[in-house]
């Protein structure tokens, strides 16, 4: 089986050259010093080797052995404890930390970078530090100075953990039904009590202690979801000097027996009267848990790319080796009994399919990235709310379609392995079930196209959608590009639809339901058509630099507007049919 290789050469292509990051890093001055293209360049190469080397070869074994649960103690997989002590000696969950409190305050952009490898290389294993990374933004962003000082130097470090308390065995997307409850004491604290479920990394061996942020209701909080606050519950109790003490009176009751991420635990949590301290203000706990969500959106997101390119890695190395049948135009081995099945058309539909799926996600992530950057560090108000508002569009479109086209291309890896792809050994099984997931946790898909169309698009007007709208079409009129038309074209079926939808929601509430995932689809393969356009460009104009390289580029860029931006069509045909459909059968019927 192939081993996984960080995909260097494309990310510095979408970094340096299709976005010129290192230019806008120079201008913005909380970056200006401590980012450049060498520094990101060594960053990545030492991401690599961490992610290739170290952390890769544990994906199967770890699958193989799972996170055990013994009378409330979690173990994880052979290998994981010394691997995890290896990779925070290297600081990489903190990699994008406040360097106030020991982070490294690296730019999202080539965070984005890392996480992809890390979801790459091992799913499972990224799960423990993205959550950590996660929580340390939510306290970061919200807890007071003394909570802040207390937690999140050993959390960028990497010798605590974090993660987040959100979903109860009842009360999943509707967390204006969760009970567990934060009684105030005299000393300021609160005592907290209560179970949730589907944990990430709720119990583990990997740190000395972990941090649980807690939704929980107050006496007397209003009802629904404005009656939510947030809490930090560590499961050991921190002295006011920093180190630990007593036991807290969390456990963790269970540990789900999964489909897939098997190395990562997903607990059961009881809370048994916990100690935990207000995070932000009382009942505003959703907005600041919101914070570490969309984080981990994104995050969740590029599981879906990164297991994409490991699929696609596999693939590709199985169908140049594999040998059946000839070519449609004749034997292209003649010495050999068979050509390569990489001749055969299907086979590099699916290839293609995967390629620029994959490429284009990955230039999607670094541009929500780059949004990110200026959104927190630009000193021009103006652009730092553009690139917020742009932020708050593309997060569930970057969650749901990367996972959602990340789970066709691991499929269709599995498919080019033919019955070998369904046999555990060759890997392709695994990535099937570990990308699985990404579609449920972090908001299901389904929500997170609820939230794009009803929310980000409907609720005001369309205002963010003209937002990104006039970039795109400021691009495709002022840059030279081969597609330029098309992505127009694209951009206004979009547009049109949009205005349609709003107009048809006013007089039905059904039609935003029954629209929203199609609709997130279009999003999608618009925006990935705007980001291909970009590459195109680019790849045109230095061709003859890595005339490999860059034909690659171009070639794939003709596959996605000829075989994929075309699906448009059959979405645009499908939203139009509205909600009368979904309608035509009582309940009883089904």
């Amino acid at each position: 089986m192939p081993e996984f290789k960080a995909p260097l050469r494309d990310m510095r292509f979408v970094l340096h050259e299709v976005f010129d990051a290192p230019a806008m890093w120079a201008r913005l001055p909380a970056l200006a010093d401590s980012i450049d293209t060498d520094t990101a360049d060594a960053i990545l190469e030492e991401a690599a080797k961490v992610t290739s080397h170290l952390i890769a070869p544990l994906n199967r074994s770890g699958d193989e052995e799972g996170a055990q649960w013994h009378e409330g103690r979690v173990t994880t997989p052979i290998g994981f404890k010394q691997a995890y002590a290896t990779y925070i000696e290297g600081g990489w969950v903190g990699l994008s930390g406040n360097t106030v409190f020991g982070g490294m305050g690296m730019p999202k952009m080539l965070g984005v970078q890392f996480d992809e490898m890390l979801y790459g290389a091992n799913s499972s294993f990224a799960l423990y530090s993205a959550l950590s990374s996660g929580a340390c933004l939510a306290l970061d962003a919200h807890a007071s100075d003394a909570l802040k000082n207390l937690y999140l130097p050993p959390m960028y470090e990497g010798r605590w953990a974090g993660s987040m308390c959100i979903t109860e065995a009842h009360a999943g997307t509707d967390l204006g039904l969760i009970r567990t409850r934060a009684e105030p004491e005299a000393d300021g604290s609160y005592k907290i009590t209560g179970s949730k479920i589907f944990i990430t990394g709720g119990d583990q061996d990997l740190t000395e202690n972990i941090v649980h942020l807690v939704l929980a209701k107050l006496p007397n909080a209003p009802a629904g979801p404005k009656g939510i606050s947030l809490f930090v519950v560590p499961k050991v109790l921190v002295n006011t000097d920093g180190s630990l003490g007593a036991a807290n009176a969390v456990s963790c009751g269970s540990i789900e027996h999964k489909m897939g991420i098997k190395a990562s635990a997903t607990c059961v949590m009881n809370f048994d009267g916990a100690s935990g301290w207000l995070v932000g203000e009382e009942n505003k706990g959703l907005a600041a848990m919101f914070t570490m969500m969309n984080y981990e959106r994104l995050s969740i997101g590029i599981q879906g790319i990164g297991c994409a390119e490991a699929s696609y890695q596999s693939a590709v190395a199985y169908a140049r080796d594999r040998i059946q049948g000839r070519a449609p135009t004749g034997a292209l081995a003649p010495d050999k009994p068979a050509d390569p099945i990489i001749a055969h058309p299907d086979v590099r539909r699916m290839l293609l399919g995967m390629k620029a799926m994959t490429e284009g996600g990955r230039a999607f992530a670094s541009y929500v990235g780059q949004q990110l950057d200026l959104a927190k560090f630009s000193d021009d108000a103006r652009e730092r709310d553009s690139a917020q508002i742009l932020v708050a569009l593309l997060t569930p479109v970057a969650k749901a379609f990367f996972t959602d086209t990340g789970l066709e291309s691991c499929i269709n890896g599995q498919q080019v392995f033919g019955g070998h792809g369904y046999i555990r050994e060759w890997g392709q099984e695994q990535l099937v079930r570990d990308v699985r997931i990404a579609q449920i946790y972090e908001g299901t898909n389904g929500i997170q196209a609820l939230d794009l169309l009803g929310r980000k698009v409907l609720a005001n007007e369309g205002a963010a959608l003209h937002l990104f709208a006039r970039e795109v079409r400021h691009f495709a009129l002022h840059h030279e590009s081969a597609y330029g038309g098309e992505l127009l074209q694209a951009l206004v079926r979009l547009e049109g639809l949009s205005s349609w939808l709003m107009e048809r929601a006013k007089a039905n509430a059904n039609e935003v339901g029954a629209a929203s995932v199609e609709y997130l689809h279009l999003f999608g393969y618009v925006a990935y058509a705007y980001m291909w356009s970009r590459m195109a460009a680019v790849a045109r104009s230095r061709r003859d630099q890595d005339p490999s390289f860059y034909a690659a580029k171009l070639a794939t860029a003709e596959f996605y507007f000829a075989r994929l931006l075309p699906r448009t069509l059959s979405l645009e045909a499908s939203i139009r049919a509205g909600s009368a459909p979904l309608y035509g059968l009582a309940d009883e019927q089904f």
